[in-house]
């Protein structure tokens, strides 16, 4: 029998405002310390530069973190122009400048070509792994990796105004795996000069959005103060996309046990199984019928 996981079985989504400096793991870290929450895990990696939007996974919640990370994100960010960087963000040594700062116009004829289905390559300083490293770690060792460009999906890319001759500020929305610091760099080297990322706050995931998040601060306030809903929303949150399907006490009873269930009036395809407001399964429709396909113990 496997060792009982310590911690209160807490299940569900803690939308989190990820404070500057601090990596993913870290903050998952945080939230489970400050919840007690047996188990805990975050929907989508956001960079220790990056602020905002975090989706963090409690208990049985973990169980739909897959649909959180391919679900549409949007980021807002700062592009420092004539200034390339290791890193392709502040936190990088100055590798390559330029004197040239494009135009309003040039910029907006440009955005087009970064939208659709582009080719893209990572960033050198990434998670992504080659050869069973990450390249990050190749990169830090002076080993610097071949990144091989990728299909990434980019709907929206906006200008929202230069403050300074050095700088502009964008709001990208995209698919997953899209790097904004590639896109920084990319759409720098278009316009002929070299840039990097100043900033960037990461403004939604899916359904959850920066209005929705809390403060790790906020969090310890009200996390023995307050009703749950206050602060913890429901495992169902990561779900939004997906069609719910309600079942009877019964139904419920026969998914659960791993038994299929007709449901002659579904569409196929995936959907949420539900009982008495509560999921009881992430499940697949075909012929007629529902079989598990995750089960939630809730």
């Amino acid at each position: 029998m496997g060792r009982k996981r310590k911690g209160k079985p807490i299940n569900g989504w803690v939308i989190l405002d990820k404070p500057l400096g601090r990596s993913s793991a870290w903050a998952v870290g945080q939230v489970r310390h400050i919840t007690g929450a047996a188990k805990a895990g975050h929907g989508g990696t956001l960079d220790p530069l990056a602020t905002g939007v975090l989706p963090i996974a409690l208990g049985e919640a973990t169980k739909t973190v897959s649909y959180i990370q391919d679900g549409t994100k949007i980021y807002g960010f700062v592009l420092r122009w004539g200034q390339a960087t290791e890193t392709d963000d502040s936190e990088g040594a100055v590798v390559e400048t330029s004197d040239h700062r494009p135009t309003e116009a040039e910029i907006l004829a440009a955005l087009s070509a970064f939208t659709g289905e582009i080719a893209q390559a990572p960033p050198a300083y990434s998670a992504i792994k080659i050869d069973g490293k990450r390249a990050y770690a190749l990169a830090r060792d002076g080993k610097a990796p071949e990144m091989v460009p990728r299909i990434v999906r980019v709907d929206r890319f906006d200008w929202r105004g230069s403050p300074t001759a050095d700088t502009s500020e964008f709001v990208v929305e995209c698919g997953k795996g899209t790097y904004i610091r590639s896109l920084a760099r990319d759409l720098a080297r278009a316009l002929g000069t070299v840039g990097h990322v100043a900033s960037m706050r990461r403004l939604a995931v899916g359904t959850m959005t920066e209005k929705d998040a809390i403060s790790l601060e906020r969090l310890g306030e009200v996390v023995h103060s307050a009703a749950p809903d206050g602060y913890l929303h429901p495992v169902e949150t990561a779900l939004a996309d997906i069609p719910a399907l309600d079942l009877t006490g019964p139904q419920a009873q026969r998914l659960r046990a791993g038994q299929v269930v007709q449901a002659p009036n579904a569409n196929p395809g995936a959907v949420c199984a539900m009982a008495d407001g509560l999921p009881v399964a992430l499940g697949h429709v075909e012929d007629g019928e529902v079989r598990a396909v995750r089960v939630f113990n809730l």
